[in-house]
């Protein structure tokens, strides 16, 4: 249906300018043609343009002009939005040495991933990345930073601070434990781990209840959740996961947002390494 549409278009733009050429022709020969000329040329053209209107030809070569115009500024704005998320994807901050970082620290690559314990994407992310890590064969590690969702706070925020103080008080190992059981038993969206069990769980994986309450309820990690935060505005960062495979010798990064399987995540890691074979 499509080739016909197409002939059909094809055909009122051959007729159409063969019109033009005759009109044009009868001008070229004489500097004035006779009136009679002149009315039957017009009166030609007339009629052609009236059967091509009422078999719709016209009405074909519009919508397929306007459609090849819309794929075309659709392709120009994903080619800038690409080149943005690059750009700003640059801003990533570099990983610190009070970061907690699961693989290996010697990694060439890092998955550097904002994130909120309220959201469901993330939660059906978790376990992709460390999937990822733990089959990289030591070729990529993972940092986890915080991207509370306002609509999911305050949970969102104090779940946040909360695996900052079992940081605080019990290392990487306190960190990635307390955070993945947050994730294992959140039913997500704003209100999916009660704040009121946050300490509760803390006591569960074995830290000092006490300390750890006053590291809570004193705020003591807000200001770091709070920076994770705003760096990941600056890199581009808009929902969660976001996620940025960040090449550490070069500094060259690749924006991968959203909950992505598996597959896509290596395909990235992969082409981020062959890259930079070598450096």
């Amino acid at each position: 249906m499509r080739s016909v549409d197409k002939m059909r278009g094809w055909n009122a733009l051959l007729t159409w300018s063969a019109c033009v050429l005759l009109l044009g022709s009868a001008t070229a020969l004489r500097a004035e043609p006779t009136s009679p000329e002149r009315e039957f040329i017009q009166q030609q053209v007339r009629e052609e343009l009236q059967r091509l209107i009422e078999q719709g030809a016209f009405d074909t070569a519009i919508e397929r002009g306007i459609s090849a115009f819309v794929a075309r500024e659709r392709a120009a704005a994903r080619t800038n939005q690409q080149r943005d998320s690059a750009e700003k994807a640059r801003n990533v901050r570099p990983v610190a040495d009070t970061e907690y970082v699961y693989g290996n620290l010697e990694a060439p690559l890092t998955l550097v991933e904002y994130s909120d314990f309220e959201c469901p994407f993330c939660k059906r992310f978790h376990p992709t990345a460390k999937q990822l890590v733990d089959q990289s064969e030591g070729k990529i590690n993972w940092v986890y930073r915080h991207f509370p969702l306002a609509f999911h706070n305050p949970g969102a925020q104090k779940q946040a601070e909360a695996s900052e103080c079992a940081g605080k008080l019990g290392g990487g190992t306190a960190f990635w434990h307390y955070s993945d059981l947050i994730y294992s038993r959140t039913t997500s969206n704003g209100k999916g781990f009660p704040i009121d069990q946050l300490v509760p769980l803390a006591s569960e994986i074995g830290l000092p209840t006490d300390q750890f309450k006053a590291c809570l309820e004193r705020g003591e990690m807000a200001d770091k959740v709070k920076a994770d935060y705003a760096n990941g505005v600056a890199s581009g960062v808009t929902g969660t996961p976001g996620n940025i495979i960040l090449h550490q010798a070069s500094g060259d990064a690749v924006v991968m947002a959203g909950a992505l399987p598996l597959a896509r995540l290596q395909a990235a890691v992969d082409v981020l390494l062959r890259k930079h074979e070598g450096e």
